[in-house]
């Protein structure tokens, strides 16, 4: 059965690459539920090793507060329980998948819940925006945040707000009650042409 539950996320992270060694510094997240945030995560972590001044200056998450912070082990496994049952969505998702799997695989854990990219979904249902970078987005649509950008919990506010902006466009448009998870994860995916053929089937299909 699909979950009802949505977690968007966002790694602010020591480099480009888990592959490369590197890991996250920080995790935001907030819990929608109907529509509505209901809850949120948030905690810096300790990677166990010193981040560059780029980071540092691109974040504002400086060496010192990384010190006194929880290794990454702990936080992860918290947040493992957090996310259970919830679908999931980050902006540039295979980003922050990459370093949830593999900050998951450390922990002996994999992940079941589906995730979705709200910049690639951005990219069907707001077509015009001159750009799809999340700050961007968010200027244009209006919406309001609070925080810093480049800061985890900020940013996945930020995309949590461009996600429920774009179902509350789609529901507009095309007269839907609802807009699942599953095709909000469906137009992502699909060739931009192909959009409006896309959401006439899914309407014709929701209304027989």
């Amino acid at each position: 059965m699909p979950s009802s539950d949505l977690v968007v996320l966002d790694f602010e992270t020591s480099g480009l690459s888990p592959a490369l060694g590197d890991r996250p510094i920080e995790i935001g997240a907030v819990l929608i539920r109907s529509g509505r945030v209901v809850d949120q995560f948030q905690s810096l972590m300790n990677p166990g090793f010193k981040v560059s001044s780029f980071i540092q200056d691109y974040t504002g998450i400086s060496n010192r507060m990384l010190a006194t912070a929880p290794p990454c082990e702990s936080v992860m496994a918290e947040f493992a329980t957090f996310i259970t049952g919830s679908d999931l969505v980050a902006h540039n998702a295979s980003f922050d998948s990459k370093f949830l799997d593999a900050e998951l695989n450390r922990l002996g854990l994999e992940r079941d819940e589906e995730f979705a990219c709200s910049m690639l979904t951005a990219r069907r249902v707001i077509p015009s925006a001159p750009n799809y970078k999340l700050g961007t987005l968010v200027n244009l649509l209006g919406i309001r945040t609070s925080g810093q950008a480049h800061r985890a919990l900020a940013d996945a506010q930020a995309a949590s707000g461009v996600w429920l902006h774009m179902i509350a466009e789609l529901k507009r448009t095309y007269a839907l009650r609802s807009v699942p998870f599953e095709l909000m994860q469906l137009l992502g995916k699909i060739p931009k042409r192909n959009v409006p053929a896309f959401m006439a089937e899914q309407v014709s299909g929701r209304r027989r």
